[in-house]
């Protein structure tokens, strides 16, 4: 692949943004310069980032779909367009997400992400995020209260037996019936155990998290709430300080207080931003058919006939946008999109610019739109 350098962008450090350099060899960050100490550098290629943001590629752990597609539809294409679409709004790593459903429906959506892992357009799947079927019907929020069941052991087995190495999240409801016993299986494999869709209370969270689950699922959203003499699942999470949050910054989902909330509470280290999108992402108003469910989009916003949230339309790179637009520093709402999701799925490689990281990268103007997007050194995406 030979050398590239990237120079002339503005590097994210701990006391703001410095002009600097990437040179990357083979798919990987060789050095980062800043700009005052750049030495003669003879590369094979040279982008000039026009004075633009660098930050490491966007990693979204919670996605179902985009640009018209849904990885449930069957298809191994739909899988291909959300990698294509991921790249384009910044994400260079995904977890291709589930909803409830049929085994049947479920084990073909893990086949046709295998098929396209390794071999991807654009952002690369870096594993599978099963959100049901094992969730609280009276916190069912869009899932097809059809489809939903109680932890089967057996069950999760022949998932896990498809997924392989891929499987890496699995989100349940823990106070069903065989709950506990799962989120002790799932981490005894080494899968991330997270709940959401959950009723629990807050000492059946707390058992949840002794039993090894570790993470909430679009953390305020499809759980029990907050109340005073009932604290619930956040807080309970809230107290626990290895337990991560999944946040949808999207102006609907959560009030911009609440964002600010979880970040004082949880910290950059352990918040991370997701785009939970269904197949609207990208497509703009319109009537849809998501999990069962006939969805309608107005103004950028999903819902049931109900009323009832349905996922969102919003992008990784929005997703940043806005969460610092709550009043959240850059660098700790870059965190939250890149480092932290790598380090919660143990990608050691990702999700920061670095020597020796993979070279995934993402150039961003000040209205925080992607300008260009590399994974692997190569170029997936660019607006030129």
């Amino acid at each position: 692949m030979g050398t590239t350098l990237i120079h002339n962008v503005r590097l994210i450090g701990n006391e703001g943004t410095k002009q600097g350099a990437v040179l990357i060899r083979d798919g990987q960050i060789v050095s980062v310069y800043h700009e005052r100490s750049l030495p003669r550098i003879s590369a094979d290629f040279e982008l000039d980032g026009n004075g633009h943001l660098l930050i490491p590629g966007m990693i979204d752990v919670h996605i179902h779909g985009a640009e018209g597609f849904d990885m449930m539809d069957g298809t191994i294409q739909s899988v291909e367009a959300v990698s294509t679409a991921c790249a384009k709004t910044g994400c260079t790593s995904f977890l291709a997400t589930s909803v409830s459903s049929s085994l049947e429906d479920l084990l073909k959506m893990i086949s046709n992400v295998k098929h396209v892992s390794g071999q991807e357009p654009g952002a690369q799947i870096v594993g599978i995020h099963i959100e049901g079927p094992y969730l609280n019907v009276k916190r069912k929020g869009m899932q097809n209260e059809r489809y939903l069941r109680h932890p089967n052991l057996k069950e999760m087995k022949v998932i896990q037996e498809c997924s392989g190495s891929l499987l890496k999240m699995v989100t349940l409801a823990p106070e069903l019936p065989g709950g506990l016993e799962m989120i002790s299986f799932l981490k005894e494999q080494g899968i991330i155990p997270a709940i959401a869709h959950s009723d629990a209370t807050y000492d059946e969270a707390k058992e949840a998290f002794k039993s090894g689950a570790s993470h909430i699922t679009h953390c305020f959203n499809g759980m029990r709430p907050i109340h005073h003499r009932d604290p619930g699942i956040v807080v309970a999470a809230m107290e626990e300080h290895e337990v991560s949050v999944q946040a949808i910054v999207d102006d609907k989902h959560l009030h911009p207080a609440i964002v600010r909330l979880l970040y004082r509470e949880k910290g950059p280290d352990k918040m991370v931003l997701i785009t939970d999108a269904l197949q609207a992402m990208g497509m703009g108003d319109g009537t849809y058919i998501f999990g069962g469910h006939e969805v309608k989009v107005v103004d950028g916003v999903a819902k049931l006939r109900d009323g009832t949230l349905a996922s969102s339309t919003v992008t990784m790179n929005e997703a940043l946008a806005k969460t610092v637009k709550t009043g959240i520093p850059l660098r700790d709402a870059v965190l939250m999109a890149t480092e932290t999701p790598a380090n919660i799925l143990g990608l050691d490689q990702k999700g920061r610019i670095k020597s020796g990281a993979d070279a995934d990268l993402v150039l961003l103007n000040n209205g925080f739109e992607v300008i260009m997007t590399i994974v692997n050194g190569k170029i997936v995406h660019s607006l030129s």
